[in-house]
């Protein structure tokens, strides 16, 4: 196996200037290609002197590439060591292939039978690493007349938003003060946390619930239920959530929804991660 590998990856070096110029390819971007491919083959991150060796470019250029393809959000940088991982707008470009993916194949029958159990539209969301928003990749709207409707792709706040906040709760202290001083807490309505004292507080409370609740405070008349799914390493990668309009989600729903969104939440990470 280490053999097939290698053979691979010496295939891929040879896309130099030359070759790439030669081949009618734009340098720059088969460089950046090339990279992106390298990085998707190591799940838990890789260097950029590797990246360089491994792709036969200077540490300079390797390093200016990465930095693009970063801003655009299609990697991004973890731990102390700074390892380049995939980011999560390559999988938002990629949404035209989802249907074919064995997470998505996984999810969506769950996501069916939720919003048939809550009779509300239920999302599924990533994290966009690179503007730390939530990202709707999946979506099951209900049959009522007034839904939630959101386009796949769309942003949520991260401090507004049902599955936002999901993602927020996992954060420590320190990660959470470091997002907040970057990102702010814009004020959508009346009822959005405005301030980082109600914040955590809140947060605090979808720590213990399990889940997390937006109150009308991304948009008027909306309310959102959600809860983080976790990867083989315990790491939220994706959150479920139920939204729908305050006359449906009363305040006597939102345990039972709470409950609905949490069974769900487990089923995938235990189907897909392994998590139990």
């Amino acid at each position: 196996m280490s053999t097939a590998v290698t053979s691979k990856k010496t295939k891929k070096t040879k896309i130099t200037a030359n070759n790439a110029v030669a081949n009618g390819q734009v340098q720059s971007l088969s460089r950046g290609l090339t990279l992106l491919e390298y990085i998707s083959e190591s799940p838990g991150g890789i260097a950029l002197t590797d990246l360089a060796q491994q792709a036969g470019l200077p540490n300079s250029t390797t390093h200016r590439l990465l930095t693009t393809l970063q801003q655009h959000g299609f990697i991004r940088q973890i731990g102390d060591l700074g390892l380049w991982v995939i980011g999560s707008h390559t999988f938002i470009v990629g949404s035209s292939f989802l249907q074919s993916r064995n997470l998505l194949a996984l999810i969506h029958p769950i996501l069916r039978r939720l919003m048939e159990d809550s009779g509300e539209t239920v999302n599924l969301a990533i994290l966009d690493h690179s503007e730390y928003e939530a990202v709707i990749v999946d979506q099951v709207q209900c049959n009522a007349l007034m839904r939630m409707s959101a386009p796949i792709g769309g942003k949520l706040p991260m401090h507004a938003s049902g599955a936002g906040k999901a993602f927020l709760s996992t954060l420590s202290d320190n990660q959470l003060v470091q997002l907040l001083h970057k990102k702010g807490l814009h004020s959508y309505t009346q009822h959005t946390k405005t301030t980082p004292s109600n914040l955590k507080e809140n947060l605090e409370q979808a720590r213990k619930q399990g889940y997390s609740f937006d109150d009308e405070e991304h948009a008027l008349g909306l309310r959102c239920i959600a809860a983080c799914i976790y990867d083989e390493h315990h790491q939220a990668f994706a959150a479920i959530s139920i939204s729908g309009p305050v006359s449906r989600i009363t305040d006597d729903r939102i345990t039972e929804l709470g409950a609905l969104v949490i069974r769900a939440a487990k089923e995938i990470s235990k189907e897909y991660g392994g998590i139990r």
